[in-house]
Parts: structure tokens; C-alpha cells; sequence
């Protein structure tokens, strides 16, 4: 006959041993559930992070240079500066961001400014703008 594996029982070593309440079969049972409804749980937060990475947005420059040019090596120079190019049209997102790394510039955006605008998201601090989705985009896997 099957024996309850939840009811404490006595070591037949040791009588005064008693092994713990839910450390029998249906114990591990009720463990395995809450695991599994756990990563249930997880995968979509993680497939929402993954999506508002993509999402976030990289303004070029950040909002306080507003104006200000970007020279070749994405250093903020002032407007005119030779070899320097404009502000970038728009906010660049996560997934644009991540195609112009890989050498792909998103349409309404000069090509010939591409290498600069990677140059300076490169170059991001934190407490910049961007920095944070910038540094989102570094993490294995995106």
C-alpha cells in the first residue's frame, strides 16, 4: 500500500529524526508548479523589455545641445564647423540605433553622417539622453 509521503515520518535509524512536512512527492509537486507558472510569467516581460529596446529613442544630440553639429568623431562642435554634420532629423530608436552600428542608415538620414551619429551614441555618458537605451542595446542577446 502506498504511504502518505507529506505526513512526517520516523527514520528507522533514528526514531527522534522526523523528516519535514512537504518534502514528500507531492511537495516537489506543488515546487515544479510554481517554477513553471514563474517562467510563464517571465517570457512575456522579457519579450516586452526586448521590444521597448528596440523602441526607446536616441536624440542626436541630446535636447540641452539642441543645435549644435556633430563633428567625424561625434564630438558636439558648433553649428558651421567644417567636416560636421547636422543634427540628426529625428530621435534615432534602439533598432535604428542598431542598424547603423552595423553600417545601415535609416531612411531620412544622411548616409554620409551615419559614421558620425554612431560616433556619437558611442560616445554617450550616463545622464545623457539616450544613454540608457544605448546601453540596453549592449546587453547579450539584443
Amino acid at each position: 500500500m502506498a504511504e502518505d509521503c507529506d505526513k512526517p515520518e520516523k527514520s528507522a535509524e533514528n526514531a527522534d529524526t522526523v523528516r519535514p512536512a512537504g518534502t514528500g512527492r507531492r511537495g516537489v509537486l506543488m515546487l515544479g508548479a510554481v517554477a513553471a507558472s514563474s517562467v510563464v510569467t517571465v517570457r512575456p516581460a522579457l519579450a516586452s523589455t526586448a521590444a521597448s529596446v528596440l523602441n526607446c529613442k536616441i536624440p542626436i544630440p541630446d535636447p540641452p545641445h539642441n543645435g549644435q553639429y556633430i563633428s567625424a568623431e561625434g564630438r558636439l562642435v558648433a553649428p558651421g564647423t567644417q567636416g560636421a554634420f547636422a543634427p540628426a532629423p529625428r530621435p534615432v530608436t534602439g533598432d535604428e540605433a542598431k542598424k547603423m552600428i552595423n553600417g545601415m542608415s535609416p531612411p531620412g538620414f544622411d548616409p554620409n553622417a551615419r559614421q558620425a551619429y554612431v560616433n556619437y551614441i558611442r560616445r554617450l555618458q550616463h545622464g545623457t539622453s539616450g544613454f540608457t537605451c544605448y546601453a540596453s542595446l549592449q546587453m547579450p542577446g539584443r
